[in-house]
């Protein structure tokens, strides 16, 4: 069994050296596995310039059924070092990624979402005899129904401008300065992924310390990205001159000095605070009157803690669902209360405050 180093390269066969790592060591995995294109011959532009597409031996299989085999063969590998609350995403195009879910689920992963990476700028359909192909599909998994995995809700709808973040990420193809080139100015991988994808994945999936385990690294964006958000990665590649490009790329990025900066908000893991607490502490008292944010709604604080509204009685979210008709609602976020000069604040802020009071 081969000791667990991260912030490495290993060189080899990625079933071998998974199935050397030990048993549920690792976090969270992102896969970028060969896609079997099953492209023949060159691909030509109008002006009969050659494509850059993926022609490599690595890509290649014999028929459905190798590529089927190799699969089966490294996902188990895969699960067997995730930890029991980890998560694996696994990145494809229609060339394989039903395949791939298939085995995942035959495997006993649970998958969470099917994410869209929409190609801002994708390669057009040279022959104009098919759909130009402008996006892939990513399949997040836990590794099983019940696992409790990390899923970051609140950073990425910061990073979506206070918007929930949806499964459909509009992001551009890796180009320019960040694609790694040979000496002759070529694409030295011909699928490198961008930054900006993996960056939205370990924000969403991990957190500062976790261990990435990528078992196709190519060029290393995962080792890039996660060096960068403080996260420990391990990296497995068989091709010499992409370990040499992405210890390269790597090696040139200064880590966070300050690990504050890597800290973001997640509520669900704040302690959970009972409204009933709230007039424990005296920050409201049985009498007081709640308020939606239109005003047109109002509800008076009984000394447990329940609300009474038309007749209605129940707790600060049964209350706000009774009077909007809605299935349910978030009586921290839809409540408010009269402060001096009678302006409204959300009861949150009461929520937060006793937090900090109790558990600072």
């Amino acid at each position: 069994m081969q000791e667990l180093k991260t912030n490495v390269i290993l060189p080899g066969d990625s079933i071998e050296l998974m199935n050397s790592l030990p048993e549920k060591s690792v976090d969270m995995i992102f896969a970028d596995p060969p896609y079997n294109m099953q492209l023949g011959g060159e691909l030509l532009r109008p002006d009969n310039t050659l494509v850059d597409g993926v022609s490599d031996d690595w890509d290649h299989f014999d028929d459905p059924k190798a590529y089927d085999d190799f699969t089966v063969a490294w996902l188990t590998a895969a699960r067997r070092v995730l930890k029991d609350d980890g998560t694996i995403t696994v990145i494809g195009s229609y060339h394989n990624i039903f395949r791939v879910g298939y085995i995942l689920q035959n495997l006993g992963f649970w998958i969470l979402n099917d994410i869209v990476w929409i190609k801002d700028n994708p390669t057009p359909n040279m022959k104009g005899t098919r759909l130009c192909n402008a996006h892939e599909t990513m399949l997040w998994c836990s590794k099983n129904k019940n696992s409790k995995f990390t899923f970051n809700y609140e950073a990425l709808k910061v990073l979506n401008d206070d918007k929930q973040m949806r499964s459909d990420w509009n992001l551009p193809i890796c180009s320019g300065n960040e694609r790694l080139r040979t000496a002759s100015g070529e694409s030295l991988h011909s699928t490198q992924k961008p930054e900006a994808l993996l960056y939205r994945l370990l924000l969403m999936a991990s957190r500062p310390g976790d261990i990435v385990l990528d078992p196709f690294f190519g060029t290393g964006t995962t080792g890039a990205v996660a060096k960068k958000l403080g996260r420990r990665f391990i990296g497995i590649e068989r091709e010499q001159k992409y370990i040499d490009g992405a210890q390269k790329r790597i090696d040139a990025i200064t880590s966070i000095s300050d690990l504050a900066d890597l800290e973001f908000s997640c509520k669900r893991k704040e302690p959970r605070i009972p409204f009933g607490q709230v007039l424990e502490y005296g920050l409201l008292q049985a009498g007081d009157w709640l308020f939606d944010a239109k005003q047109k709604l109002t509800a008076k604080v009984r000394s447990d803690g329940s609300l009474l509204a038309d007749g209605f009685t129940g707790s600060i979210h049964k209350v706000g669902a009774f009077l909007t008709g809605a299935p349910s609602c978030n009586g921290w976020t839809f409540w408010y209360f009269e402060k001096k000069h009678h302006d409204l604040e959300v009861i949150d802020t009461l929520r937060q405050e006793l937090r900090q009071k109790i558990y600072a």
